[in-house]
């Protein structure tokens, strides 16, 4: 899953969403080396990336794809999955969408140190708001391009976004099957973690 999903999925409280963030950003064990709530967001964060790269509706939505595409069909769906979620917000989450971002966008501003990349984009992430314009599919072509600069073979996602276009009805019918399954596995790991933490 992408940065929106990721966001969602990880829990409310400011450490949580940063975690969630993190996750894409900080890679190794963790051993200690940010505050527990943070940790407990990485944690998570590749809990749900394991689940999502082995479920059977990811998988099929990945072969949907033609089979020179397919090393590059698990962006793709990540990308187009998370248009899904900010497209239909409202199916999956009782806080409006602007309300959202724009407190992330204050959380991460708000705090002193971001780790690598995470510091360089979260200004230009805020700017452009970048999680709420997922819900427009023409926003796709951009963050696609700028996906693909961060390839070493930037033409695997040349035509992505055509192809995406044609796949849309089956793809978003993947993505309703399958984004329910993923919000009770992420709930469920997070009691699990909370639990564990507890004295």
């Amino acid at each position: 899953m992408n940065y929106l999903a990721h966001l969602h999925l990880g829990g409310s409280q400011p450490g949580e969403l940063l975690g969630s963030l993190y996750g894409d950003f900080v890679k190794g064990p963790l051993q200690g080396r940010w505050p527990a709530d943070i940790e407990a967001g990485i944690r998570l964060h590749r809990q749900i990336d394991v689940f999502t790269d082995s479920h059977p509706v990811v998988l099929q939505a990945k072969q949907r794809f033609p089979k020179e595409r397919r090393r590059y069909a698990g962006i793709l769906v990540d990308l187009f999955f998370d248009h899904c979620l900010a497209a239909n917000w409202t199916d999956y989450a009782d806080v409006p969408l602007d309300d959202f971002t724009t407190r992330v966008y204050r959380i991460l501003h708000e705090e002193a140190e971001l780790p690598g990349t995470l510091a360089l984009i979260a200004p230009r992430m805020a700017a452009q708001d970048w999680l709420g314009s997922y819900r427009e599919f023409a926003v796709m072509e951009q963050v696609v391009a700028g996906m693909s600069r961060r390839l070493s073979r930037p033409e695997g996602l040349v035509g992505g976004v055509t192809e995406l276009e044609r796949l849309y009805v089956p793809l978003q019918q993947d993505f309703e099957e399958f984004y329910p399954q993923l919000q009770a596995f992420a709930k469920s790991r997070a009691a699990q973690d909370n639990g564990a933490s507890s004295p």
